[in-house]
C-alpha cells in the first residue's frame, strides 16, 4: 500500500508553511496574565494571506474556486497551523463551507461557497451543545413555519462567534431529524453572550429565542451533521498533531542545550525515555488521525463505521498531547510556566483542543457503543 501524500496535497503543506512562516506564538497578550479575552477578533491579516494563498478553499469544488481537495490536506495545512497557534477559524469555516457543498441546496452553495474561498465570509459551527457533555444537536430545537424554520435553545463555548459571520448550528426536529441552521450573527431572536476558553480566545454562548432562518439557508439532508462532526473531530486532531510536535521540537532543543553536572540534559536516561515515550505518542496521533482523514475522504468500508476511526484518533489526541505538554513542562523545569516563553501557550492551547468535541472518556464510550453494535470477528 501507498501511504505517500498526493502532489496536490503536498504543495498544500508548503502554502500552508509559507504563509505560517511569520507568525508568532506570543504575538496577543498570554491568558496566563490578560483579565478576560486576549483579542477582541482573530488574526484578520492572517486570514487575508491564507485567502490569498487558496488556503481557505482547499476542499471547495473548482466551480467555487477550489482545490477539489480532501479532508485529508486540510489536516496537512491545521497540523501546520497548530505548530504556530494560528489564530484563525481555519478548520471551523472550512468544515462548514465543505458540508454546505455537500449537503446544501443550489441557491445557498451559489451565495455562499465562493465568498467563503475567498475569505470573504467567516463560518463556524456550534458542535458543544448546552452544557459541552451533551449531544449538541439536542440543545436546540427546530420546527418548520412555513418558508422557515424556528430555532430554540442554547450553544455554549461556540468558537469565534463573535466575529463569524454565520455559525452553523445543528437542531433536532420534533420526528427525531437532524437539521444544520445557518444562523447570523446579527439576527432577531439571536443573543450571544461572551465566554473565554483557556486559550483566552473569545467564544460566544449562542442563545436563539425563536429566530426564524429562512428554509434556504437550513440543511436537512441526512447524515450531514454526522459527517460535519466527523471532520471537525478530525481537524481537532490534526491541530493537536501539530501542536505535539511543536512541543517536543521545543523540548528536545531545551534539554539539547540546558547543562546539569557539566553535561546536557538530553543525555540522561529519565530525561531520554519521557522524550522517547511523548514520540510514540505523537506516531500514535499521526496514524490514527491519517486513517479517520483516509476514511472521511473516501468513504471506504470497514470493520466499524468510519465514526469509530474517529473515536480512535480522539482518544490518541486528547491523551496524547496532554501527556506530550505535561512532560514538556517538567523537562523545561520551572521555565515551562515563564510567560516571556511560549511553551505555557502550547499547554493552554492542549488542555483545549484535549477537551474540544469531547475528551478522551467521551469517545472510548462511543468507541464502546460501536463495538457493541459492530462485533468484530
Amino acid at each position: 500500500m501507498d501511504f505517500t501524500f498526493t502532489e496536490e496535497q503536498q504543495a498544500a503543506v508548503e502554502a500552508a508553511r509559507a504563509v505560517f512562516g511569520g507568525v508568532a506564538p506570543d504575538g496577543v497578550p498570554s491568558p496566563a496574565i490578560t483579565a478576560g479575552a486576549v483579542a477582541d477578533d482573530f488574526d484578520r491579516a492572517l486570514w487575508t494571506k491564507l485567502a490569498d494563498a487558496d488556503l481557505l478553499s482547499l476542499l471547495l469544488a473548482a466551480e467555487y474556486g477550489g482545490a477539489g481537495l480532501d479532508a485529508i490536506a486540510l489536516c496537512l495545512v491545521l497540523r501546520e497551523a497548530a505548530k504556530v497557534l494560528a489564530r484563525v477559524p481555519l478548520l471551523e469555516s472550512s468544515a462548514a463551507a465543505v458540508a454546505v457543498q455537500a449537503y446544501g441546496g443550489e441557491e445557498l452553495k451559489a451565495e455562499l461557497l465562493a465568498r467563503a474561498g475567498r475569505g470573504e465570509v467567516v463560518l463556524t459551527v456550534a458542535a458543544n451543545g448546552r452544557t459541552g457533555h451533551d449531544s449538541a444537536e439536542l440543545a436546540v430545537t427546530a420546527r418548520r413555519d412555513g418558508d422557515a424554520w424556528v430555532l430554540d435553545g442554547v450553544q455554549t463555548a461556540v468558537p469565534w462567534a463573535e466575529n463569524a459571520d454565520f455559525t452553523v448550528v445543528p437542531a433536532h426536529t420534533g420526528d427525531g431529524r437532524t437539521v444544520l441552521a445557518l444562523v447570523p450573527r446579527v439576527h432577531e431572536g439571536v443573543v450571544l453572550g461572551e465566554q473565554i476558553s483557556t486559550t483566552g480566545e473569545r467564544l460566544g454562548e449562542l442563545r436563539l429565542e425563536s429566530a426564524r432562518i429562512t428554509a434556504r439557508d437550513v440543511i436537512d439532508a441526512d447524515g450531514a451533521w454526522e459527517w460535519l462532526r466527523e471532520l471537525l473531530a478530525t481537524g481537532t486532531c490534526a491541530l493537536a498533531l501539530g501542536l505535539g510536535e511543536r512541543v517536543l521540537s521545543m523540548t528536545s532543543a531545551y534539554t539539547g542545550k540546558r547543562e546539569q553536572f557539566g553535561y546536557p540534559v538530553a543525555t540522561f536516561q529519565a530525561v531520554a525515555v519521557q522524550a522517547a515515550d511523548r514520540y510514540i505518542d505523537l506516531r500514535a496521533m499521526e496514524a490514527t488521525l491519517w486513517q479517520a482523514a483516509w476514511r472521511i475522504s473516501t468513504g471506504a468500508g470497514g470493520a466499524l463505521p468510519a465514526s469509530g476511526d474517529v473515536a480512535v484518533a480522539k482518544i490518541w489526541a486528547s491523551e496524547g498531547v496532554r501527556r506530550i505538554v505535561q512532560t514538556a513542562q517538567h523537562l523545561h523545569g520551572g521555565f515551562g510556566a515563564d510567560v516571556d516563553y511560549p511553551l505555557h501557550r502550547y499547554h493552554a492551547w492542549a488542555k483545549q483542543l484535549e477537551l474540544s468535541l469531547g475528551p478522551a472518556a467521551a469517545h472510548e464510550e462511543a468507541l464502546g457503543d460501536l463495538l457493541a453494535a459492530h462485533p468484530l470477528g
